[in-house]
């Protein structure tokens, strides 16, 4: 009896109490990827006018174990002369291809391949264009103003102090916009004597933003 009380009191005394368990640790926040962690896209080697890809292959090592491997094209990435357009378009091609082309021609084989070259990074060679950049050193070419916000008022306009700002481009192909006389702070002498003629040619330019 004494032994069934002891156990009684004994379970009295805990009957008002919890157990409490340790909580379980929160998951780790996954780290967040820095620039240099960031995936990187690179472009899928493919020839532009053959489509030539990489190719499977395997390693045969003196056991005679076959190992896996890829075969990559050898692209180049060229210049190649298009007579009709008179230009210089910008392709990735194989050595093979590069042959090919001087043996059958660009067109021909763009024609084949459903290649738009007039899509394709370029560089103009018309000899109107190069005549009119040697006039015209530094200018950008800009659409004349047919917006509603152009002074129309001849007097206001002949009054006005300010002078509209006018696009050059830098050595390093910037384009930046800066106002008559501003050409010697900015470029030097040497060259403000270049950008000058773009000043009065420009006149009231259109201004575009860019982000460099």
């Amino acid at each position: 009896m004494a032994l069934r009380m002891g156990l009684g009191a004994g379970a009295s005394a805990f009957a008002g109490s919890r157990v409490s368990r340790p909580a379980p640790a929160a998951a780790a926040a996954a780290p967040a990827l820095s620039r240099s962690a960031a995936v990187r896209v690179e472009a899928s080697r493919v020839c532009d006018l053959t489509g030539t890809r990489r190719n499977k292959a395997n390693t045969v090592t003196f056991s005679n174990k076959h190992n896996r491997k890829w075969q990559e094209p050898n692209l180049q990435a060229k210049k190649v002369w298009w007579e009709e357009g008179q230009r210089f378009v910008q392709l990735r091609l194989t050595c093979r291809a590069i042959k090919t082309v001087e043996k059958v021609g660009l067109a021909a084989m763009a024609k084949e391949a459903g290649l738009d070259l007039w899509k394709l990074p370029f560089q103009d060679m018309r000899p109107a264009r190069l005549a009119w950049l040697a006039e015209n050193p530094r200018r950008v070419p800009t659409p004349k103003p047919a917006h509603a916000r152009v002074m129309k008022n001849a007097e206001k306009l002949a009054a006005s102090k300010k002078q509209p700002k006018y696009p050059v481009y830098e050595e390093g192909g910037r384009i930046v916009w800066v106002r008559p006389g501003m050409e010697a702070s900015v470029f030097g002498e040497a060259a403000a004597a270049a950008a000058a003629p773009a000043a009065e040619a420009g006149g009231q330019e259109l201004k575009v933003t860019l982000s460099g």
